[in-house]
């Protein structure tokens, strides 16, 4: 099964998601991400993988691949503005929208944006795994 985790920078919900589902899935899902207006990999995503032993490191933030999007077999969405304005997919290819803050706009010190990072990746780890169930 092939997924795609799309929000507006791809620099760090789509990112984390796409090193979690690789990283949990065991080889059982194609993970990719991408942005509609990539941002760059944002260090403190990095670093909150990092913690749980998930190198994205080597991940790059990208605009949607038109042929790789109408070949997936679910598009995921993470903030409401790529929900809204994420290109019309083909009928066959399943869509979800899971509303997940932004980390990246996080304010405060390190301490607490380093918290908001985790807090995502935890949130994005709950719902691979739940998805990951369903495809058992």
């Amino acid at each position: 099964m092939k997924v795609l985790f799309l929000c507006t920078g791809n620099s760090a919900r789509s990112q984390m998601a796409e090193g979690l589902a690789r990283h949990l899935s065991k080889g059982r899902l194609d993970a990719y991400s991408a942005g509609l207006e990539p941002k760059g990999l944002h260090p403190l995503a990095v670093a909150a993988m990092d913690e749980i032993g998930v190198d994205i490191r080597s991940q790059k933030s990208k605009k949607i691949d038109p042929d790789l999007f109408n070949t997936v077999d679910l598009i995921v969405t993470l903030c409401g503005d790529a929900e809204a304005r994420c290109p019309v997919s083909p009928p066959h290819i399943r869509r979800e929208h899971w509303p997940i803050e932004d980390p990246a706009r996080a304010v405060g010190g390190d301490k607490e944006r380093r918290e908001i990072f985790r807090e995502t990746r935890d949130r994005l780890r709950e719902r691979i795994i739940d998805l990951l169930e369903e495809f058992r």
